[in-house]
């Protein structure tokens, strides 16, 4: 019974479920009129080593762009529309230089969402962490290489990056913040923060992130924070807010293909 809920839940986030990109907007116009900056990663990083963070209310946002392109750049229109500013995480499978340099121009961020230990794992079957982890100088390198071809290709400087967690890493037990545990790497690549990093994390009362249906967000509901909470990060993604048959059918089919090679 509890697989076909769950089975069934998926199929109505995938496919059947309304917007709910009208409760995105609601939020952004929801925490404007509780008090709160509305701010990117970036930007809160910026003033808090600043000595800018200040007493007042702050919403940083932050999206992970697993899929669905369509519906992220909507999101950066409502965000636009209301004159809030955000971070946006791209997967290598989700790159888009046009997107990217809007929000970047807008005065949002435009960053990576890396993945290469999941990534490299199912490359090379690696199904136990020790054997990964004996390979994390290559993947190290791949993932400089892959950083710096998104840096020269988008044109700006990416200064804080966000770890993907991918079906694999649950499998490993292993997650990919695990290596950028490494202080040349990130200096040799001027990476300022990892989103996971502790400093960051510390300086949020609450940290927030979306949910499939039905929960929808985890711990509460963001609406519920606003105003009992001074400082908030909200993680979101944008197939958690509107159905995409063609993206969704598409991940779900490479992960399907994925699951089985590896």
């Amino acid at each position: 019974m509890n697989i076909m809920r769950t089975v069934l839940n998926r199929l109505y986030s995938d496919y059947l479920m309304p917007s709910r990109l009208p409760h995105y907007e609601a939020l952004l116009q929801h925490a404007r009129h509780e008090g709160y900056r509305q701010t990117s990663v970036r930007a809160w990083l910026a003033a808090l080593r600043g000595g800018r963070a200040g007493g007042g209310r702050v919403l940083v946002h932050r999206h992970d762009i697993d899929t669905d392109l369509p519906t992220a750049r909507r999101m950066f229109e409502l965000e636009q529309k209301h004159g809030v500013r955000a971070s946006y995480y791209f997967r290598l499978s989700t790159l888009d230089f046009g997107l990217m340099r809007d929000i970047e121009r807008y005065g949002s961020e435009a960053s990576y969402h890396y993945e290469e230990i999941a990534t490299y794992a199912k490359q090379a079957h690696l199904k136990d962490p020790a054997q990964v982890r004996a390979h994390m100088a290559e993947i190290r390198a791949q993932f400089e290489r892959n950083f710096r071809r998104i840096e020269q290709q988008l044109g700006s400087k990416l200064q804080t990056v966000a770890s993907h967690g991918d079906f694999a890493n649950r499998r490993l037990g292993m997650i990919n913040h695990e290596l950028l545990d490494d202080a040349p790497l990130r200096a040799r690549c001027g990476i300022a923060c990892e989103s996971y990093d502790r400093e960051l994390l510390s300086s949020f009362d609450l940290y927030i992130s979306d949910r499939p249906h039905p929960q929808y967000f985890h711990p509460m509901p963001p609406q519920k924070a606003l105003g009992a909470y001074s400082r908030i990060c909200l993680l979101t993604h944008p197939a958690q807010w509107r159905t995409n048959w063609s993206a969704s059918s598409g991940h779900n089919l490479r992960r399907l293909v994925e699951a089985w090679r590896w």
